[in-house]
């Protein structure tokens, strides 16, 4: 694979950083980012110090990571981890997440690994999210490399094979971690699961048996929640959408998801670090073919995301009330379920359709991982 595929899609070097932070600070929507999480008397200097920022590193510590700091302060009131003490800082992995929000899953999960002295990954995100130059710069300077979509089969499979080699890349020759959804786009009926796609794609660069090229990778699930799940309202209204209809995104739809998923109360949250997948495990999975195998793979990360999926009060009053029923109910108070049932209702109001139908897909998304957890069922 030649490096000038690599340029296409990877973030920016520390040699690059400098010039696109000073274009940066003149773009005017710059300034309403840093006006929703600084005092206008900061401005100065923090514009100053972009402009005077010449490595990925100083640029995550002094600004990003101040950001998320503040984003979570203000729409969050707890968040907390788990696993972390299995992992070595020293050993680059490959974090396979469920995907519930655009951008703070790989964020919150940035703040912690540098809370607990490891280095920030590198970070998967596609394509479509970088039709804003503002996101696209933004995104660069925090190591995210672009996920190619869509194309003919022709460009999806060399797209494909890019993709897992500069991942493999990353991780083998720079030591460096990465950061993947487990499937395209965000789940929008709480049902985390992995596609297939995603590790035969990691397999195409793999020069090995497709156990040994995955085992390469120390693939590491990570599973995260949130209490109140960000965009519930609005993935609801694609579900329902989409029943009918082929849904059709709006320019900018995308976007104002982002900033959504930003803004919105999110309550606790929890970062579940699964265990690596080691080369015990994978021999476990199927011999008889690589269908199988990627099956059985697949099978195994989504048992480890969901069963590590923290459940809160939501979860709990959600499942009860879709499946009518008493079954948590010690897990709740009346005021809590009372207090739910105001949120979706407001969550809701805004959205044109059948009301029950949309209560169900609102239930629904907050007690799935409830009704597929293997655990939580028994």
């Amino acid at each position: 694979m030649y490096q000038q595929d690599f340029d296409k899609i990877r973030p920016l070097n520390d040699n690059e950083i400098n010039t696109v932070l000073n274009r940066l600070t003149k773009n005017p929507f710059f300034y309403q980012v840093i006006s929703n999480y600084f005092p206008q008397s900061d401005y100065k200097e923090i514009i100053n110090n972009l402009n005077n920022t010449h490595s990925v590193f100083d640029f995550q510590r002094n600004f990003m990571y101040k950001i998320i700091e503040k984003i979570l302060a203000s729409t969050s009131n707890e968040v907390s981890i788990s696993g972390i003490e299995n992992l070595s800082a020293a050993i680059p992995y490959l974090f396979i997440s469920n995907h519930r929000d655009i951008v703070l899953d790989s964020a919150i999960l940035q703040k912690n690994l540098f809370d607990n002295n490891f280095p920030t990954t590198e970070i998967a995100f596609g394509n479509n999210l970088m039709d804003v130059p503002l996101i696209s710069e933004l995104g660069s300077a925090n190591k995210m490399f672009i996920v190619k979509r869509g194309g003919n089969i022709r460009e999806i499979l060399k797209n494909s094979t890019v993709l897992s080699s500069y991942i493999r890349y990353v991780i083998s020759e720079k030591k460096t971690s990465v950061w993947i959804a487990q499937r395209n786009g965000r789940t929008k009926d709480g049902n985390d699961k992995t596609e297939i796609a995603v590790l035969k794609m990691l397999n195409l660069s793999g020069k090995k048996s497709a156990k040994k090229n995955i085992l390469e990778l120390n693939i590491t699930p990570v599973s995260i929640s949130y209490e109140f799940e960000p965009c519930d309202s609005e993935k609801v209204k694609e579900i329902y959408c989409s029943k009918n209809e082929k849904y059709e995104k709006k320019t900018g739809e995308d976007t104002s998801s982002i900033i959504k998923g930003i803004k919105q109360y999110k309550g606790k949250i929890h970062l579940a670090f699964c265990n690596t997948l080691s080369e015990e495990i994978i021999n476990t999975f199927s011999k008889s073919s690589n269908a199988e195998f990627f099956k059985e793979l697949a099978e195994h990360i989504d048992y480890q995301i969901v069963t590590n999926f923290k459940l809160w009060t939501n979860n709990y009053i959600a499942y009860d009330l879709l499946e009518n029923t008493e079954k948590y109910k010690d897990k709740y108070s009346e005021k809590e379920k009372i207090n739910f049932l105001k949120y979706k209702n407001e969550g809701l109001s805004r959205i044109n359709g059948n009301k029950d139908e949309l209560s169900r897909l609102f239930l629904k998304l907050y007690a799935n991982p409830l009704l597929y957890n293997p655990v939580s069922s028994q």
